[in-house]
């Protein structure tokens, strides 16, 4: 197992470093830095599972947060992905060798996990702010978690995450998934839509809330990212927990994600940037 030889953290860090939300008795989500990791299963459960794997040097802390919530030496059954960007994948082999857990991803997001294709590269030169202006030095080779990571069933299941499917939500990445559970309508987004401006650097420091598509800089694809927030949309959420941000709850979801579906050319894609074409804002 090998991280891409740009592998390093990067100095951005958010008001809510370090804070854990119990959003459902089942459903946890904790902020590294700038990102959020999220814990399926009831606290102090011997089942329960990770989804991504934060930034870059937080093995120890996400190891913490999990053993603060599930007790000392407790350990996922599995960890899961949203994609591979490093800053969903930053810890991830730490964690792996720690726990020897299975990790699981969408198939086209495979290549990027096992060290065969990198993403196209990130666009500093996109509106946005602050944070998209460093994005040329973010790490962007793929790390290669050879046999440790494997697909997820084709049949919309996720192993050892009861009652949740899968929804392939590419734009972001090719291979990106959102994780649904019908019973109560909880999302884990990933990435496909956030809840902060993730390229502005003000937004980021003071976590203000504001419903956006996923972080401009890394997005190549805005036709699928709108396609999949449409998608992600339909299913009517009751709560979100997103890649970044704070989680969204009840009507404020509701009423944002609709926007957002509906207007997705104005408020998520970009008035200029190397991956936007002049047909996507409409």
């Amino acid at each position: 197992m090998t991280y891409g030889t740009d592998y390093k953290p990067i100095p951005a860090i958010s008001a809510t470093s370090g804070q854990g939300l119990e959003i459902l008795p089942d459903l946890y989500s904790y902020n590294v830095r700038i990102v959020n990791i999220c814990l399926v299963g009831h606290r102090y459960a011997d089942n329960f599972v990770l989804v991504d794997a934060g930034m870059p040097g937080s093995a120890d802390e996400i190891i913490a947060a999990t053993e603060e919530r599930f007790g000392a030496n407790s350990c996922p059954k599995a960890i899961f992905l949203t994609h591979g960007h490093f800053d969903h994948v930053g810890s991830i082999m730490e964690l792996v060798k720690h726990w020897k857990v299975p990790v699981y991803a969408y198939p086209l997001e495979l290549p990027f996990l096992t060290g065969k294709q990198s993403y196209p590269d990130p666009d500093p030169t996109v509106e946005g702010g602050m944070i998209a202006k460093m994005s040329s030095f973010f790490p962007n080779e793929p790390i290669n978690l050879g046999k440790h990571v494997q697909p997820l069933p084709s049949n919309g299941t996720v192993p050892e995450m009861e009652g949740f499917c899968w929804v392939h939500t590419p734009g972001h990445t090719p291979g990106h998934v959102s994780y649904f559970r019908d019973e109560d309508g909880a999302l884990i987004a990933g990435d496909a839509f956030v809840t902060v401006k993730q390229e502005s650097l003000y937004a980021v420091l003071t976590q203000e809330k504001e419903i956006s598509g996923p972080p401009r800089y890394f997005t190549p694809d805005w036709k699928s990212a709108w396609e999949s927030v449409k998608k992600l949309e339909a299913l009517k959420p009751s709560l979100a927990i997103t890649g970044h941000g704070l989680p969204m709850i009840g009507e404020e979801l509701s009423k944002n994600l609709k926007t957002l579906a509906d207007d997705f050319g104005r408020i998520a894609v970009p008035d200029y940037g190397k991956y936007v074409g002049q047909h996507h804002k409409h």
